[in-house]
């Protein structure tokens, strides 16, 4: 695998000609990927560039060798796009979110070739997702590779996947069976007999399980084999505590593919949740919108995204629901090695089409994303979509086809739709094998009651249907700060003070923390993301639900409370210190922490010890000295501290609270229900 990354050159708009060899793209501008072309525009507010963007490329090779096949691999384009070596078309693809490849070894020549690509992000009535709150930022913003491979080799030809399949057939605490299917394709002239070797490694590299077999390949054919093999005293992966990484890999002749293998089983029950190994396993965590990042999207480097996964480490997750369509690998690669249990989806949001085009995209897709990530243990659900607001009869028929097709590629996992806006029971929301529902009691008006007691109720009413709350939260800015913070929220108005965030997640998490029958629970959002036809909060084309900021420099204070509640690791820390200016006397000060027991001083004066009462410990009329305060927090474990600076009161009575935020409604769609 050769990177392409660099070298690019890239103009934005349709180019006449532009696939050409000859085409003059020395005007162009010069990019490394990954790369967006509306990374500025798409979170702004408003409206941003949806079309198509081009990218040109020379590759050099010293000889064409012809015992070898060469294919172009991308790792991720939006959302259509098509690809031409020396003026010859080598395919489209229609999809923004998963890999592909193009087989282009009868194109190339030795000396200088001319790739050309063309990305569109433009909405089309036959490509999922057609809607979503959310920016479809369009490019190549994800990894390309020149990929060499022998004329017998392991398919690449297999909808993105690895082409080694390995599945569980039994699973105990002397022995795993487990099987793999091979995927083999001989591009040959002439019909061949070769070894293929399956071998299984632990994390250290030694072999504990071997398989070798003859295969007979027929030329320009393609064949699937099956090998079993068995591992004697399995080491299980047991998620967070745990999560113990065999690899198995595939050889045959001069070609290896090598994918992660955890023993694992997973089951869902509707009074004792999620079950990992027979064992009821709490699935607590966030959803995860992609890493993005301001000014660039979905146009991430491989670190930044590992940084992500690192943070909701550190925040104590033990599920996470990938949402709204399929992640980088380096994603579910970490997911697999921290023991993180996986929800992922395709892309089909807010809005689908009737049409057979739709159907057949939405299967691809879907087909995609479950070879894709098969073998990562990490997987427990295929996601078939999100809030889907129409109530006509193809939208449960869709989701019925969709179904099929994840049960006839992956019989191991179930399927799950987050649902949202109509009744419980609507049609909709009884296809999968189990059901998520995005519920945001206390956020958005028109739903009325607790999480709580919704939930409750769900459960009395079908006690057989295993349920998660797949999505709530509420918005909160870390410029906004008000101490109490305003009984109601108002969503679409320009004031989201962090307090009422934190607030939603200290009431939300008390409510649903104990329902054991609730089989995850999963924050919208951990982060803050680009959604440019918003208009609230502190600034537009923002959703502010995250807790952390879409530049991930801050985490704001329900970050703390979640960590307190998830994580073992000591921590406490200090709420409410972006309210740095107080001209009260004495004042309020609270700090999350998972110990018993905590310790205050003022400006060095110890305030004594006090108790914690469900992660939260709290001191009262705590004096402020006019100017700076240093307020330290400390328990055996960890440490905190903040500044307050006391001011002097508005004799006016003037507030730096405003008292009337109108909601900014412009550029909110009108007909977006009650939903992230």
């Amino acid at each position: 695998m050769i990177s392409l990354d660099a070298g690019w050159m890239f103009h934005r708009g349709d180019v006449k000609d532009a696939q050409e060899p000859a085409f003059d793209d020395r005007e162009w501008t010069a990019i490394t990927l990954p790369h967006t072309f509306n990374g500025a525009d798409g979170d702004d507010g408003g409206t941003y560039f949806r079309g198509a963007g081009w990218y040109r490329r020379t590759m050099t090779l010293e000889r064409l060798v012809p015992e070898r096949r060469v294919w172009l691999q991308f790792d991720g384009a939006a959302i259509a796009t098509e690809v031409w070596v020396n003026g010859q078309k080598v395919g489209r693809h229609e999809g923004g979110y998963a890999g592909f490849r193009f087989d282009v070894t009868s194109v190339l020549r030795a000396g200088n070739n001319t790739i050309a690509v063309r990305t569109d992000n433009a909405p089309s009535r036959s490509i999922t997702p057609l809607g979503g709150d959310f920016t479809v930022f369009g490019g190549l913003y994800r990894h390309v590779w020149l990929v060499e491979v022998p004329l017998a080799h392991i398919d690449m030809a297999d909808l993105g996947g690895p082409g080694v399949y390995v599945t569980t057939r039994e699973l105990d605490a002397k022995r795993a069976k487990i099987e793999a299917r091979v995927l083999l394709r001989n591009d040959g002239p002439a019909d061949d007999r070769m070894p293929l070797t399956v071998l299984v490694r632990d994390p250290s590299g030694n072999i504990v399980s071997t398989s070798r077999r003859l295969v007979r390949i027929t030329a320009n054919m393609a064949i699937s084999t099956t090998i079993s093999l068995s591992i004697d005293a399995p080491h299980m992966w047991q998620g967070r505590s745990d999560p113990y990484l065999y690899s198995v890999t595939a050889e045959l002749g001069g070609d290896a593919v090598t994918v992660p293998l955890g023993l694992r089983s997973i089951a869902f029950d509707p009074k004792r949740g999620f079950l990992l190994n027979g064992q009821p396993y709490l699935l607590h965590g966030v959803n995860l919108f992609h890493s993005g990042r301001p000014g660039r999207g979905l146009a991430v480097s491989d670190s930044e995204v590992v940084q992500d996964m690192q943070t909701l480490d550190e925040l104590g997750v033990t599920g996470v629901r990938f949402a709204h369509f399929q992640h980088s690998q380096t994603a579910y690669d970490e997911a697999d090695r921290r023991g993180f249990a996986i929800w992922t989806e395709l892309g089909l949001n807010g809005v689908s089409d009737p049409g057979q085009k739709f159907l057949q995209n939405a299967a691809m897709q879907l087909r995609e994303l479950i070879r894709q990530n098969y073998n990562h243990p990490s997987v427990i659900l295929w996601g078939l979509g999100n809030e889907v607001y129409a109530t006509t009869p193809d939208v449960p028929r869709l989701l019925g086809a969709l179904q099929a097709v994840a049960h006839e590629e992956d019989h191991s996992r179930p399927t799950v739709y987050a649902h949202c806006c109509q009744a419980d029971d609507d049609k909709k929301a009884m296809v999968t094998d189990v059901i998520g529902f995005n519920r945001y009691f206390g956020w958005y008006p028109g739903q009325e009651g607790t999480i709580g007691s919704w939930a409750q109720r769900y459960h009395a009413q079908h006690p057989s249907r295993a349920f998660a709350v797949s999505e709530y939260g509420a918005g909160g800015s870390i410029l906004h700060q008000q101490l109490v913070p305003p009984e109601d929220n108002a969503p679409a108005s320009g004031w989201h003070p962090e307090q009422a965030q934190t607030r939603y997640h200290i009431e939300n998490w008390r409510e649903l923390k104990d329902l054991s029958y609730v089989w995850g629970k999963f924050v919208w959002v951990a982060f803050d993301l680009a959604s440019d036809g918003r208009h609230e909060g502190d600034r537009p084309g923002i959703n502010d639900k995250g807790l952390v900021t879409y530049d991930r420099s801050v985490r704001k204070d329900a970050f703390y409370w979640y960590q307190a509640n998830w994580s073992s690791v000591p921590m406490i820390h200090l709420a409410d210190r972006r309210l740095a200016r107080r001209s009260e006397a004495q004042t309020l000060v609270r700090a999350f922490t998972n110990d018993s027991e905590a310790t205050l001083s003022v400006n060095g004066r110890s305030l004594g010890r006090a108790e914690v009462t469900d992660h939260i410990v709290q001191w009262r009329s705590v004096p402020l000295q006019m100017g700076d305060n240093l307020i330290v927090v400390e328990t055996p474990g960890a440490r905190d501290e903040m500044h307050l600076v006391r001011i002097v009161p508005s004799a006016l009575g003037a507030s730096e609270i405003p008292q009337n935020v109108m909601p900014q409604t412009s550029s909110i769609p009108t007909n977006k229900p009650p939903g992230q």
